[in-house]
């Protein structure tokens, strides 16, 4: 039985309507979120979504120690976050969920710490939905939202009852900017959102980039996305860098997900792992 079975079962009342899979999964074309479940050893995903991956896989085996890091950067981020005093969590494009969700770790440190999961993909949505029905979650709640549009956003009930008492609040946007097109101004949005946070917030971010992958994979990745129906745009350490614009970066500052203020001691090729990640505090 695949996950989306599993989740069918689980939602199988007239009740539970909110938890049912949507009607055109297509599990004959590649998914991004369900790719990205495979590289992370998920069961979420179907035949097209593997062979798609492998496809990047063969491309660059970066990628798949990349989404492990990222995994492991997210609970670093999150914990870190709730340590610094924030209780206000706004997750967008959050993917399917996993091991170690924003409020599973917020909620460790602070038990009645508020999370927002937003994401505008309704095979996201049906998963996110069914993991909160099923678990003892305190505050937490998905919403359907397109990080395009900041201003809906920002507009949702959910986002406004998080910034209404003026705490500050952890924007997090992990592996979500290099699915925004450069025509879709990605800088511009980031701003959006960090301006509409008080003071003392934080935005963690994470983003793939092409720098130590070859320019044949650097190439052909994001064509096999393209056929996944997902416009991915890796970007280089500078261009990343600018999403932190007029914020206080965090130490270490910008570096590769595993040398985030890593558990462990780091390993040698922990240095190139394909993705930048950091944390940037709003004065």
């Amino acid at each position: 039985m695949t996950g989306h079975q599993d989740i069918a079962a689980q939602a199988g009342t007239d009740e539970d309507e909110v938890l049912r899979v949507p009607a055109d999964l297509r599990p004959e074309i590649p998914h991004p979120a369900r790719m990205y479940d495979y590289y992370l050893g998920g069961k979420d995903n179907f035949p097209a979504d593997r062979e798609a991956a492998e496809k990047v896989l063969a491309l660059s085996p970066l990628v798949r120690i990349s989404a492990l890091a990222n995994r492991a950067f997210l609970g670093r981020a999150v914990r870190y976050l709730a340590e610094q005093g924030v209780t206000e969590f706004l997750d967008i494009g959050t993917g399917i969920p996993t091991a170690g969700n924003t409020h599973q770790i917020a909620q460790q440190v602070h038990p009645h710490a508020r999370v927002a999961y937003l994401d505008n993909d309704p095979i996201v949505l049906v998963h996110g939905r069914a993991l909160l029905a099923a678990a003892s979650h305190g505050s937490a709640t998905v919403v359907q939202a397109d990080l395009r549009d900041p201003d809906a956003v920002l507009a949702t009930p959910e986002v406004r009852r998080l910034l209404e008492p003026g705490r500050p609040v952890g924007l997090l946007l992990f592996a979500v900017l290099h699915f925004v097109d450069d025509k879709d101004d990605p800088h511009a949005i980031v701003r959006r959102l960090v301006d509409a946070l008080p003071p003392g917030s934080h935005l963690a971010l994470s983003h793939a980039t092409g720098d130590f992958t070859s320019a044949t994979a650097a190439a052909k990745g994001p064509a096999i996305y393209r056929a996944a129906s997902a416009q991915l745009t890796m970007r280089t350490r500078q261009e990343v860098l600018g999403f932190f614009d007029g914020l206080e970066l965090v130490e270490p500052g910008l570096v590769t997900a595993p040398l985030w203020r890593p558990d462990r001691a780091p390993e040698p090729t922990d240095g190139e792992v394909a993705i930048w990640a950091g944390v940037g505090r709003k004065a």
